[in-house]
């Protein structure tokens, strides 16, 4: 586990480990919110996109940018461990992308993304997408500064994910069930039970379904993303997620 999130230390004082991780999150909502104030004063939308890892983000990132480019324009900050592989993924689609490698860290953080905002033309983006990295644990306690949290559930993991993390899914603003063309021969995943046990959270955390291989749909994903757009001006600025918690050479920052 990462060293700068607090889930690796185990320091002989509880007392110790709570002051250090409160802390560490009080520097880290300040930053936030100075990010909320940059994406405010460019009337940029920030989404955080979440979840483990192989549940499809950069898919469906890459479908989005293929549907909207030409209605909005887009950036994306990706997050990894290590490569940039997700990065010059997004960059063949012709949106500006950086990358941020964090080494043993398991999650973004508002100090990561500050400095990459400074790589990126606000002033001539709609959207940005921050694609965390592949977690279900670390993420859903840092806030970055976005104003929407999206947590993707893909049908290749456990229906009760929603019942065994359920911090992360509280801290969503929308749940994305993906790779929904592969229901067909996943026929231990149920999606009824993922959506209860997605609404015994309690919110009403809303639940879409999307597919970007087999047999691509993504509609609703895409009416979620206009609606949030057109709503920018009076329904977002300022106002964090509801749950508290062109390049070259393109710049990468980390370890």
């Amino acid at each position: 586990m990462c060293t700068n999130c607090g889930c690796s230390l185990t320091p002989e004082s509880p007392v110790r480990v709570v002051e250090v991780i409160q802390d560490l999150l009080v520097e880290n909502d300040r930053i936030a919110a100075h990010n909320r104030a940059h994406f405010d004063s460019h009337s940029v939308l920030a989404i955080n996109v979440m979840s483990s890892p192989g549940a499809g983000k950069t898919a469906l990132l890459e479908a989005t940018i293929v549907a909207l480019k030409n209605r909005w324009r887009i950036a994306v900050i990706e997050g990894d461990l290590a490569t940039d592989n997700d990065a010059v993924r997004i960059r063949s689609h012709g949106v500006p992308a950086v990358q941020i490698t964090t080494g043993a860290a398991c999650h973004l953080d508002a100090q990561r993304v500050h400095e990459a905002l400074h790589a990126l033309p606000l002033a001539q983006l709609d959207l940005l997408f921050i694609e965390n990295v592949g977690n279900l644990v670390c993420p859903a306690t840092f806030d970055l500064g976005a104003h929407r949290n999206v947590t993707l559930l893909s049908v290749t993991e456990g229906d009760d994910k929603p019942s065994k993390y359920p911090v992360i899914f509280r801290a969503s603003d929308l749940v994305v069930l993906s790779k929904t063309d592969l229901l067909d021969v996943m026929d231990d995943f149920d999606p009824g039970r993922a959506a209860a046990a997605l609404q015994g959270l309690g919110g009403g955390i809303p639940l879409i379904r999307t597919a970007v291989r087999r047999a691509p749909s993504i509609g609703a994903w895409l009416d979620w993303i206009d609606a949030e757009l057109h709503g920018r001006d009076d329904a977002y600025r300022s106002v964090p997620s509801r749950k508290p918690l062109s390049f070259a050479p393109p710049p990468r920052f980390g370890v």
